[in-house]
């Protein structure tokens, strides 16, 4: 298998700290495509991944799945022995839930945030801009914060007592935030408690250099 990804990004760190947790690292090979050259967004990526988005996993047998949500939830099922997206039928659906309110309420703002009220990835890709849609969605991330935090201090991780999918989305979010600048607020102590730990984890600490990329 292949993954087609840029190493440090927020989106790919999903998958990269999945691999890790599933110990599914030394299956795949990274491909990097250049976010800042707009590599994602030409023709012959475009034939990959119709969205232009990142990452991809490309199976051997030419498939390629894009959408972090789908190409987590086929490797979590490739072993046999799913322990990130839940192994009963309540599990599977609170932790989808909380990973797709991750995505809306924190990730995906931030992504907006990103590309439309900072300089992105400069003029050459940002080909439109909206600034005061950037900032809406910066303050509904920062919303999305204070409900995580209101989550987490009631339970030790995103979707209740074990760690899942729904926790890796939530630490892409903050992964984003850090780069951007967008800090956790401070009265949010359990969400920057649970980070804090989160960051020790051998997943998250050593996503980026888990693995020689390959086209680098």
């Amino acid at each position: 298998m292949k993954i087609h990804d840029w190493p440090t990004g927020p989106y790919p760190a999903r998958v990269r700290i999945a691999l890790a947790e599933k110990n599914m690292r030394a299956r795949v090979q990274f491909v990097t495509v250049d976010l800042w050259k707009g590599e994602h967004k030409t023709p012959e990526f475009l034939a990959k991944n119709y969205s232009g988005t990142l990452p991809v996993l490309e199976l051997d047998d030419g498939t390629f799945i894009a959408e972090c949500t789908a190409i987590t939830e086929y490797l979590d099922a490739l072993d046999g022995e799913p322990t990130l997206t839940g192994r009963i039928a309540r599990d599977k659906g609170v932790i989808h839930m909380m990973s797709k309110r991750a995505e809306l309420e924190l990730l995906d703002p931030i992504s907006v945030y990103f590309h439309h009220a900072t300089p992105g990835l400069g003029p050459d890709v940002e080909i439109y801009q909206n600034a005061e849609w950037g900032f809406r969605q910066r303050d509904k991330a920062l919303r999305g914060m204070h409900y995580f935090d209101g989550i987490l201090k009631r339970q030790p991780f995103v979707a209740g007592d074990v760690f899942s999918m729904a926790d890796i989305t939530v630490i892409g979010g903050l992964i984003f935030a850090g780069l951007v600048k967008l800090p956790v607020p401070a009265a949010c102590e359990a969400l920057q408690a649970w980070y804090a730990q989160m960051q020790q984890r051998p997943s998250v600490k050593n996503r980026v250099t888990m693995s020689k990329p390959i086209g680098a």
